[in-house]
Parts: structure tokens; C-alpha cells; sequence
């Protein structure tokens, strides 16, 4: 009788043990609130850094040029297919270009020769963007360029362009009468801070003069 019931309390405790045992087992592991944030956090810094604006200047055979790039970076920080916008005379011949020293001239609002070669930039200025803040600076970029039919080196020129575009994202920009090199930095020390991406390149000696590009 004894032996009885110390089987059976045996067989009752190895049964209790292994229904736990199975109930814990089969129990997902349930993620707290902070490792959730933080995982969507890191997804969403991630998502939010892949797209980009760039202030640019570059060298040219006069004044230099102004101009944005945008677009979105891949993993390494290399730019995806980037498009150029910035507003330059649309015929290449020099005798167009001086006569927009007098009267407004047809412009181009797009890509320029030499626009996307790292040689020959001489300022610029990064800012990321989320992806509803992108969509809303193409947004606006589009509308300008469909709106920015003449140039003109003094009313109405490279600077003044890129500057319309700071400051539909709320950055104050100079005045448009400035070489573009000087542009840009002045934009980018104005606006961006003491962590701002971006550098000037030392100035070459220049041969010409103006305040325009």
C-alpha cells in the first residue's frame, strides 16, 4: 500500500513538471515596450537618412556656378542616380551669356557640364532629409524650374535660384549678388551650424573678377 502511493505521487510530480515544462516552452518571449522603440527607432533613423540635398558651387571660366543636387544615398553614402537643378543661360555661346549682363536670356534649369565632378566643386553644403521633406523640396524644385524661363547675371541668376530653393525649406539665404563659392559657404555658416556638412575649398587665384554667377 505504501509503495502504492509513492508510485503514484511519483507519476504526479513528474506529470505536474513536464505540463510546466511544455507551457513555458511553447510561450513566446514577449519584447518590452523600450526594445520595440528602439529597434523601430533604428529602422526609422535609417529610412529617414537616405535622402539628401546639396548646396553646390563649382569653378567655371568666369563668375563659377551655383546649384543643387538631391537624390538618395545607399548604405555606404554614395548617391543614387542624383539629379542637378540650377538655373545658366541655355546656349553656351559666349556672346548670349554677356548679353545677360544686359537683358534676361533664355535658361536651361537643369544639368551643366561639370556639375556632378567632385574636381571642380568648390563649396558645398548637405542637409538629410526625411522622405516627406524630400518629396516636398522636389516638389517645389520642379515648380521652379518650370517657373524660370530667363536668367539674368544681375536680377535674376544662379544664386537667386538656389536660394528660392533654401528658402522654401526655411533657411535664410544671402543676398544674390556674390560669387557663388561665397554663396554657398555664407548659406552653410548661416544656416547649418558647427555640424553642418559640407567645406570650402581654399580659393584658387582668379584672373577675373565679378559678383555674379
Amino acid at each position: 500500500m505504501f509503495y502504492g502511493r509513492l508510485l503514484f505521487l511519483t507519476w504526479l510530480v513528474l506529470g505536474v513538471a513536464g505540463f510546466q515544462s511544455a507551457a513555458f516552452a511553447e510561450r513566446p518571449e514577449r519584447a518590452t515596450a523600450s526594445s520595440t522603440k528602439s529597434a523601430q527607432g533604428k529602422v526609422q533613423r535609417k529610412s529617414a537618412n537616405r535622402y539628401f540635398i546639396e548646396f553646390r558651387s563649382r569653378y567655371a571660366y568666369t563668375y563659377g556656378h551655383s546649384y543643387v543636387v538631391f537624390g538618395r544615398l545607399d548604405s555606404r553614402g554614395k548617391m543614387i542616380n542624383p539629379e542637378v537643378a540650377g538655373l545658366a543661360p541655355k546656349s553656351d555661346d559666349p556672346s548670349v551669356y554677356m548679353a545677360g549682363h544686359l537683358l534676361p536670356v533664355a535658361a536651361s534649369t537643369g544639368w551643366t557640364d561639370g556639375d556632378l565632378e567632385p574636381e571642380y566643386m568648390s563649396a558645398y553644403w548637405r542637409v538629410m532629409l526625411t522622405e516627406p521633406e524630400y518629396k516636398k523640396v522636389v516638389a517645389y524644385i520642379r515648380k521652379l524650374q518650370a517657373n524660370s524661363p530667363v536668367w539674368h547675371a544681375s536680377l535674376y541668376n544662379c544664386n537667386a535660384f538656389v536660394g528660392d530653393i533654401a528658402r522654401s525649406m526655411g533657411y535664410k539665404a544671402p543676398f544674390h549678388w556674390l560669387l557663388p563659392q561665397d554663396y554657398i559657404t555664407k548659406l552653410r555658416t548661416t544656416n547649418g551650424g558647427p555640424n553642418a556638412i559640407g567645406w570650402t575649398r581654399p580659393s584658387e587665384p582668379k584672373t577675373k573678377t565679378g559678383t555674379r554667377g
